[in-house]
């Protein structure tokens, strides 16, 4: 019997896609496999390295094996029958007992020549008939899938995911959100895919109730600045959540996406943020196995304590609107150097003390505040206090995306009268790199700076999620 780890070392690898001509055209399945080989040649690169460097576990992002914009006639020829592990099998050793599954007898085969844990994300296909009223008309159901293989190469977790993006006409929800958990000698763990980290089932359900230690999370995220950048939301939802979580982005330039990390309740271990190349990265970071049980583990926050025991700092006589990413923030304008604001919206209000070290005269800084229902690509209702950048001194350009700032911080204190407990602290520096170490939250709900960031900052956000007003 293995001995049971207090730590653990994780790898994420960003991957950069190798896609196929057009994704238009269907494929011989002998084609697919050839792509779908090119890929899993590159994550065993990154796999044997990280096992090398002693890697408990690797995770590799969403749509890795064989990219995106697919239809659904077009991406059948990548998909394979995927069994419920309860089947106990190790694919490597008995190829043929669910054949054909080259793909999973190769991942299989990596995890157990490795000796390491491997999370993947391929393609279900489960064939159904018309007895089943909800059975497509190509008479099976196709599934975004993650698959993790152990360290011996048996299957031990499959997740279809649950909120699919609206770009995926190519895959069928599943019936009902799955909650997939597996146990290690290094902790217990969850898995998710993407999109569904925005939505209470089956993230929240997984961490809450379930109590997973870690969170696996393939994803294909495409950056979207100011508050949703990958890396800046992922490591805030680990904060959040109070769990570890090991996020494996891919790296294409014209989608966007870039941003892994290992990130841990007390900050990020490690991240990754590239636009200047197309290049992979593996990272690699120690974790607590159990990171509830750790000295480090955050306190308890009453994240309104603060905001609801003060009087407001400022009137609003010279609120103005704007958007983030389709959602209308009411902001005001920091325009001393150093002072306290209060801005609200609804039921929320955001206050902030702050002091910059100068106030540069091309740079306009804005708090604002949005409490409502976010409606594109998703439906699912926001409370968020942010301190942020404008792209110019125009403030009709407060809250359209920008990289990079020259005001440094000496201090901040952001804070707000939430009405949900699920908000996730986010500080993102210029050149969109966190900070870790740099910002902490105060069991009265304060998100506070007390010797300042190491670069100037873009924003500093208090990111909340109201599950319960979700429309149904």
């Amino acid at each position: 019997m293995a001995c049971a780890l207090d730590s653990y070392i994780a790898a994420v690898y960003e991957h950069s896609v190798i896609l196929s001509e057009d994704t238009k055209i269907p494929v011989s399945p002998e084609d697919a496999l050839m792509l779908m080989n090119k890929n899993m040649d590159v994550l065993e690169g990154a796999i044997k390295a990280a096992a090398l460097q002693g890697a408990h576990i690797i995770v590799t992002p969403e749509d890795g094996i064989y990219g995106w914009v697919f239809t659904r006639e077009t991406i059948y020829p990548y998909l394979e029958d995927i069994p419920d592990p309860q089947v106990n099998w190790i694919p490597c050793t008995d190829p043929d007992r669910f054949a054909p599954a080259p793909v999973q007898e190769r991942l299989s085969c990596m995890a157990r020549s490795n000796a390491i844990y491997v999370v993947a994300n391929i393609g279900d296909k489960k064939p159904c008939n018309s007895s089943d009223p909800k059975c497509p008309s190509d008479g099976h159901y196709q599934y975004n899938t993650d698959v993790v293989f152990d360290s011996e190469g048996k299957l031990v977790a499959r997740y279809h995911k649950y909120n699919l993006f609206v770009t995926e006409t190519q895959f069928d929800y599943p019936k009902e959100p799955e909650f997939v958990t597996f146990n290690t000698t290094f902790g217990k763990f969850g898995i998710f895919t993407c999109a569904d980290i925005l939505f209470h089932d089956p993230a929240v359900v997984l961490v809450s109730k379930l109590q997973v230690d870690t969170v696996l999370f393939p994803t294909a995220w495409m950056n979207t600045l100011p508050l949703l950048s990958a890396s800046q939301f992922h490591s805030a939802w680990a904060m959040g959540m109070g769990v570890n979580f090991l996020s494996a982005n891919t790296r294409n330039s014209s989608l966007d996406t870039t941003g892994s990390g290992i990130y841990a309740p007390n900050g990020p271990r490690a991240f990754h943020y590239n636009t200047e190349t197309e290049n992979g990265h593996l990272l690699v970071a120690e974790l607590s196995s159990h990171p509830r049980l750790s000295p480090t583990y955050p306190i308890a926050v009453n994240w309104s304590s603060y905001a609801t025991s003060i009087k407001r700092f400022s009137p609003d006589d010279r609120n103005f609107s704007g958007v983030i990413y389709f959602d209308k923030f009411t902001f005001t304008e920091l325009t001393k150097p150093e002072g306290n604001r209060t801005v609200c919206q609804k039921d929320l209000c955001c206050h902030l003390s702050y002091r910059m070290v100068e106030k540069q005269e091309d740079e306009v800084y804005v708090l604002g505040a949005f409490d409502g229902l976010h409606v594109v690509e998703g439906e699912y209702y926001l409370q968020i206090c942010t301190l942020l950048k404008c792209k110019s001194t125009d403030l009709k350009t407060c809250g359209q995306p920008v990289a990079t700032a020259h005001t440094s911080f000496d201090t901040f204190s952001l804070s707000g009268t939430f009405g949900t407990s699920y908000i996730f602290p986010e500080v993102l520096l210029t050149g969109v790199q966190l900070a870790p170490g740099e910002f902490q939250v105060l069991s009265d709900g304060r998100l506070i700076s007390q010797s300042g960031t190491s670069k100037p900052v873009l924003t500093v956000t208090l990111f909340g999620r109201w599950y319960e007003k979700d429309p149904p």
